[in-house]
């Protein structure tokens, strides 16, 4: 089976969300094959990893205030910040023959195609190892922050996390999905989390330190259309499959759009914990 790329553009947080779940949904009863999405966010939003409790970590107040959607992701993992970055995902069935069959190794081969796709930019990218990876991470105010520290597979520059990624694994259908950051302000970050003012400037500080983005390695501002571009060169490298630029189909619009009024848009699920 042909796999399929889509660039989807530019939508709100319960839009790509509900969007990532249709095409999962529609995989797993094969009426789509396996998929790379690109796609980025308007407005801004904070993701909930699936197990976060969104009032003790989030400072919902002032996401209203700043006009920040909040939505629940279905994979696990902390917040991220989605600003001015390049999203991807990855829905392909379990049992694919090129999937390995751990989620370490799954990991490991979408991270080298994203290596790749950043080299094509000029970025000397580099993947964490799961020992270092793990014994970087420590028990800080942070912990509720994605990007404060890498986890198995993850990308850094410099010695900073610069992509992070989160897996799922549902009705027998792999959803795998990442940030590479396009430019990063950690003062925003830090400013929606639930903290004191003076834990938000040291936690400001510390994400400074962790995290880089292109516009910073490369000295220059990085389009969206771009990243995805090389981003997309790197799986076909690295998928020894044929892949073709398609869209999404009806079915798969029309089951977003439930998906947006009967969840991902919903109170309900946002504050499921």
């Amino acid at each position: 089976m042909k796999w399929r790329i889509l660039y989807s553009g530019i939508a709100s947080a319960a839009e790509n969300m509900a969007i990532d779940e249709a095409i999962l949904q529609a995989h797993r009863d094969r009426l789509a094959p396996p998929t790379i999405r690109f796609y980025g966010w308007q407005p801004a939003a904070v993701s909930l990893g699936y197990f976060q409790r969104a009032t003790s970590e989030i400072d919902l107040e002032r996401c209203r205030a700043e006009k920040v959607d909040v939505v629940r992701r279905l994979t696990g993992g902390r917040a991220v910040l989605h600003d001015q970055e390049l999203t991807y995902s990855v829905i392909v069935n379990e049992e694919h023959p090129l999937l390995p069959s751990t989620i370490t190794a799954s990991y490991l081969l979408f991270s080298s195609a994203l290596v790749g796709g950043l080299r094509k930019l000029g970025v000397n990218a580099a993947m964490t190892t799961p020992q270092a990876a793990y014994g970087k991470v420590k028990k800080t105010h942070t912990s509720s922050a994605c990007f404060d520290a890498p986890s198995h597979y993850e990308l850094t520059a410099e010695g900073r996390k610069l992509a992070g990624s989160a897996q799922v694994r549902k009705d027998g259908i792999l959803l795998q999905h990442g940030s590479i950051l396009l430019s990063f302000c950690p003062e925003r970050l830090a400013a929606l989390l639930r903290l004191s003012e003076e834990q938000r400037d040291g936690i400001a500080e510390l994400l400074a330190a962790r995290a880089v983005a292109l516009d910073e390695l490369l000295g220059r501002t990085v389009g969206w259309r771009e990243a995805a571009e090389a981003v997309e060169g790197g799986f076909r490298r690295v998928l020894p499959v044929e892949v073709e630029t398609g869209s999404l189909s009806e079915h798969e619009r029309k089951t977003s759009r439930s998906l947006v009024n009967e969840k991902y848009g919903c109170a309900a699920w946002t504050m499921l914990r």
